[in-house]
């Protein structure tokens, strides 16, 4: 009985296993029971976890045992900073949004972000939760997707439908490894989601969708989705692209945005009747880690038409480093950018947070990392230095308020490993449209490991302003995950949960400066 009742609740994860052995699905109860709990054990799952699986991809709908963070690096250096980049790498990267929305309907905020198996803090597993505003509760997040892989480029990313469903999309970096489209099987709920066999539109036929990078899906209250990605080699390198859809399962023929040079990175945001992109350039002949110039496009019919933020009509993809989507040509200046943040303020004029440096490596060498605006005005660009930091990879988010106040949330702070991403949390705020900042309050102070990619909630609340995780920036390390306030106060996520639902842990708090 027990074993009947076991293997029942992972009868189709077993099925996924077995499906091309004909001998094992003939085989006994105990023989299917072992593989299955030899897979959950090996995720790290426990053997109630009530996995499932479905054809394409490993839908797991199992409950973890507590948040954990991937840690990830790319590209060794040879020096004492180990990595380009580094560290707990649950949130990246800033070219993925949006991480979390929060809905009025629930009082919840729902998130994801690249989690790790309980063995192992490599392992990329996509992981799906909420925080209960009526409660102060986080329940046990689900593990949605093992995405094969140990790349924090493949982290997903979220967005709501009007009827409340969540959908997540799981990201691939490059076209090596398959993406995939997720949708919760109840409105507002994440305990169970179901695979989308998502199509779009390509030479006048439906093909499946299943390879996409650095998404950015946005849902439009009324219309549908909105999503600005790249494709690989497309032809360029990275070609940065736009969709639409209005169910999340038929999408648009796939519209290139740009294509100059070697390709671009992008970082994009909607409002109600507008959508907009800011994007830099690799200069041919100089690799991928060069990356400079701003530029910015935008639309307000759903991608139909597209125009600069002065209002010249564009004629797409754009192919020439020149021309009026150029917001500041850092290449003369022999800058590189690195794009953090947009908002639309209440014009739906767009505001860019980006990072300027003299160059790639790590280190004191490419100082001064420049914080740095650009917003438009309604006739020209105004672009303005904000703050210092001491890593390209440094990340926060960019608020504009209803009151005016613009607010950074960012690691803007010396942390544990210096000139290593991230660092100690603080939030920064303005009160003249950027012409100078402020830090009120830093928000974590004498931590073990750097504090990365404090991202921005869609509708953020009050009670749940931003979250990030952490990790030590020159070596392998656990991850944390961490959401704060709109004051500054700061939780961590539990680690280890023993119960269904878990209050998250109140850090010391950190005086006012």
């Amino acid at each position: 009985m027990l074993l009947d009742s076991c293997f029942h609740r992972n009868d189709k994860l077993f099925h996924f296993f077995a499906m091309n052995n004909e001998s094992m699905k003939q085989g006994s109860i105990l023989r299917r029971l072992v593989v299955t709990v030899v897979f959950l054990v090996l995720m790290g799952i426990p053997p109630d976890g009530n996995a499932k699986a479905s054809a394409g991809a490993l839908t797991i709908n199992a409950k973890d045992t507590g948040y954990r963070g991937i840690w990830y690096m790319n590209q060794p250096s040879g020096d004492e900073y180990v990595y380009k980049y580094s560290g707990g790498l649950g949130t990246y990267c800033a070219k993925h949004k949006p991480f979390a929305v929060y809905c009025d309907e629930v009082k919840k905020t729902f998130f994801c972000y690249g989690g790790t198996a309980a063995d192992s803090n490599r392992k990329l597993i996509h992981i799906v939760s909420y925080f209960d505003h009526e409660t102060g509760l986080v329940p046990r997040p689900t593990i949605l997707l093992d995405k094969k892989t140990s790349d924090a480029h493949d982290n997903p990313v979220i967005s709501v439908d009007d009827k409340g469903h969540i959908w997540i999309f799981s990201t691939s970096h490059g076209t090596s490894r398959p993406s995939y489209v997720h949708k919760s099987v109840m409105p507002y709920n994440v305990d169970e989601f179901e695979l989308v066999n998502a199509t779009k539109i390509e030479n006048s036929q439906e093909v499946p969708m299943t390879n996409f990078s650095y998404m950015q899906p946005w849902h439009i209250e009324g219309q549908g989705f909105v999503c600005f990605f790249t494709r690989y080699n497309y032809p360029v390198a990275r070609t940065i692209c736009f969709m639409t859809s209005p169910d999340g399962v038929k999408w648009s023929k796939w519209l290139r945005l740009a294509a100059i040079d070697q390709g671009h990175y992008q970082i994009s945001a909607a409002g109600k009747n507008k959508a907009g992109t800011a994007f830099n350039f690799h200069p041919k002949g100089k690799g991928l880690n060069w990356r400079t110039n701003l530029y910015y496009i935008e639309t307000d019919n759903l991608g139909k038409t597209w125009r600069s933020a002065g209002g010249r009509q564009l004629t797409l993809p754009l192919i020439k480093p020149a021309g009026p989507a150029l917001v500041h040509d850092y290449r003369k200046e022999g800058l590189n950018v690195y794009l953090k943040d947009i908002r639309l303020d209440a014009q739906e004029r767009p505001v860019i947070l980006f990072i300027t440096s003299k160059g790639y490596e790590s280190g004191p060498k490419n100082d001064p990392r420049t914080w740095t605006t650009a917003r438009w005005t309604g006739t020209q660009w105004q672009t303005r230095s904000a703050f210092v930091s001491d890593n390209n990879y440094d990340m926060g988010s960019l608020y504009i308020e209803d009151d005016g106040t613009w607010r950074i949330i960012a690691p803007s702070e010396t942390g544990p490993q210096p000139y290593n991403p991230g660092g100690e949390i603080a939030i920064w705020t303005s009160n003249n449209l950027g012409a100078t900042w402020k830090k009120v309050r830093q928000l974590t102070k004498d931590s073990p490991r750097n504090h990365t990619y404090a991202r921005r909630p869609v509708d953020a609340h009050p009670d749940f302003y931003a979250i990030w995780a952490d990790g030590h920036g020159r070596k392998p390390s656990l991850s944390s995950l961490y959401f704060c306030d709109k004051q500054g106060n700061v939780r961590i996520l539990p680690r280890e949960m023993n119960k269904d639902f878990a209050e998250p842990q109140l850090l010391k708090s950190m005086s006012n400066e």
